[in-house]
C-alpha cells in the first residue's frame, strides 16, 4: 500500500555500489554486452575491499542536503550480493577481500539519520546457473531463438533446450534471497526492483511475490518493476514531458553512469540538477538522484560537490519544496511551480534572470502578495488584460539583483485557495 511519506519526500538518493567499481566499468552490462568477458568481470571480486565503507558518512551528507530516502543496490544483474546470503556463495562476505555484510551498516545509518530505507534488487541474475533456462512465456522459442537479443546466453537458453525445472530452482533462489533481505534487517520502506523485462509477470509470479513481500514487510512500498503490482512509477534518465499517473519518481544519474566509471567525468552542474529537481516536484514527483561510490566506499568528490550545491539551494527554498503539491499545468507559467497544501500559496520557479518581469496566465484568484523565497523581498505585481472567463496576465517585477544563480523562487499569496483557468478563451 502506498505510504503518505513518499509523496512528501521530494528527494531520494540512489547508490549503485558493487564490484564493478573495482575496474570502474559498467555494472553488469559490460559483460552482458561483450565489452569484457564474464570471467574477467568476476575477477573484480578479488579487488573489492570496501576498505573505507562508512554509510554513516553517506547518510550524514544525504540528510544534510534534504534527502528523505535512500536506495542501495543490494544485488545488481551480476548476482553479487552485498549481504551474507545463504542462498549461494556469491557475496561480498564470502567472495571478496571485504569479507563483510554491507547492508546492515547501511540500514543502521539510514535510521540514525531519519532516512527511509530502500533496497534495490535485480529480479534477473546473469550469473546464476539456473537463470538462463527459459524464454519469456509470451515469445515463441523458435522465433525468439533467431532474434539477436535472445541469443545472449547469460539471459536465455539455446532454442530447444529450455529447462522449466531449472527455472523453478531459480525462482526458489530468488525468493530465498528476498526473504533474507525482508527478515534480517528490520523495516524496509522501499523495494526498488529492476531486471524484470526478460520474463513475464506470470513466470516471476509477481502477484504472489507482492503478497509474500507484504506479509514480511506490511508497510513497504514497491516500484513499478513488479510488472503491474507496484505502487509508483519510476521513469529513468529521460525526463517525462507529462507526469506519470499516480505517485512517481524520476531516477537520474549525476554524471552519465550509475556506478563509478573511470572514464565518465560528464557530471551535471548544480544548476542542471536544481532545474531537474524543480521540474520534477513541480509535476508532483520525487527525484531519485544516483551516486556511484569508488570501490573502497568513498563518494566521488565531484558528486559530493553537486550534492552539497543542490542541498544549499534546497535549504534556501525549502518552504517551496516540502509540504507542497504539484503546481500549475503546462502553459500557465514558463517554469516549474508548486502549491502549498492549503492552496493559499503558489511557488514559481524560474531558471534564467528575467529582463524585467515574469508572467503567470490563467489565475482567477487575486494575488495578495508576491515575495522572493529565501530572502522575503517583496515584489510589485499587477494584472493586465482579461475578458470574461479568461483572466488577465499577472506580471511580477523581479529585479535581477534579487535572482538566484541556480533558480529563483517567487511566492504568490492568496486570501483563499487559488483557482486557475486552463481553457481556450473566447472564440
Amino acid at each position: 500500500m502506498m505510504q503518505p511519506w513518499f509523496q512528501d519526500a521530494k528527494l531520494g538518493i540512489f547508490i549503485h555500489y558493487g564490484i564493478y567499481a573495482v575496474n570502474g566499468i559498467s555494472e553488469s552490462w559490460s559483460f552482458f554486452n561483450g565489452q569484457i568477458s564474464h570471467e574477467d568481470y568476476m575477477k573484480q571480486l578479488d579487488g573489492f575491499t570496501a576498505s573505507q565503507y562508512d554509510p554513516e558518512v553517506w547518510c550524514e551528507l544525504f540528510e544534510r542536503i534534504g534527502a528523505k530516502y535512500v536506495v542501495l543496490t543490494t544485488k545488481h544483474h551480476d548476482g553479487v550480493a552485498l549481504w551474507d546470503t545463504k542462498a549461494n556463495d556469491l557475496s561480498t562476505v564470502k567472495a571478496t577481500p571485504a569479507k563483510r555484510d554491507l547492508i546492515a551498516p547501511y540500514v543502521e545509518a539510514c535510521r540514525n539519520h531519519d532516512l527511509k530505507v530502500g533496497f534495490y534488487f535485480s529480479h534477473l541474475d546473469w550469473t546464476h546457473p539456473d537463470y538462463a533456462s527459459v524464454f519469456p512465456a509470451d515469445k515463441d522459442p523458435e522465433i525468439a531463438g533467431n532474434e539477436n537479443y535472445y541469443k545472449n546466453r547469460f539471459a536465455f537458453p539455446e532454442p530447444g533446450k529450455e529447462d522449466p525445472e531449472a527455472w523453478a530452482r531459480f525462482i526458489k533462489f530468488h525468493r530465498a534471497q528476498l526473504e533474507e533481505l525482508s527478515t534480517q534487517f528490520g523495516d524496509v520502506d522501499i523495494y526498488w526492483f529492476d531486471g524484470e523485462w526478460e520474463r513475464t509477470p506470470e513466470q516471476f509470479d509477481m502477484a504472489g511475490l507482492r503478497k509474500q513481500l507484504e506479509a514480511w514487510q506490511p508497510n513497504a512500498i514497491f516500484n513499478s518493476r513488479l510488472l503491474g503490482h507496484g505502487d509508483f512509477a519510476t521513469p529513468e534518465q529521460g525526463f517525462p514531458i507529462v507526469p506519470p499517473e499516480g505517485p512517481w519518481e524520476f531516477c537520474v544519474t549525476i554524471n552519465d553512469s550509475w556506478g563509478y566509471q573511470t572514464t565518465d567525468n560528464n557530471h551535471k552542474s548544480v544548476r542542471q540538477l536544481v532545474r531537474m529537481f524543480a521540474e520534477t516536484i513541480g509535476m508532483g514527483g520525487n527525484m531519485l538522484l544516483d551516486v556511484g561510490p569508488y570501490e573502497d566506499g568513498r563518494l566521488q568528490p565531484e558528486q559530493i560537490e553537486r550534492l552539497e550545491g543542490l542541498g544549499s539551494w534546497i535549504h534556501k527554498h525549502e518552504e517551496a519544496i516540502y509540504g507542497t503539491e504539484a503546481g500549475l499545468p503546462l502553459g500557465l507559467f514558463y517554469g516549474a511551480s508548486t502549491r502549498s497544501k492549503d492552496g493559499k500559496s503558489l511557488y514559481l520557479f524560474f531558471f534564467d534572470p528575467p529582463v524585467d518581469q515574469i508572467a503567470v496566465k490563467g489565475l482567477r484568484s487575486a494575488v495578495v502578495k508576491a515575495t522572493i523565497v529565501g530572502t522575503g523581498e517583496e515584489l510589485t505585481h499587477k494584472r493586465i488584460g482579461g475578458l470574461g472567463e479568461t483572466p488577465g496576465i499577472v506580471w511580477i517585477d523581479v529585479p535581477q539583483q534579487l535572482t538566484d544563480s541556480n533558480a529563483t523562487v517567487v511566492r504568490l499569496d492568496f486570501e483563499e485557495p487559488f483557482k486557475y483557468y486552463h481553457g481556450a478563451g473566447r472564440r
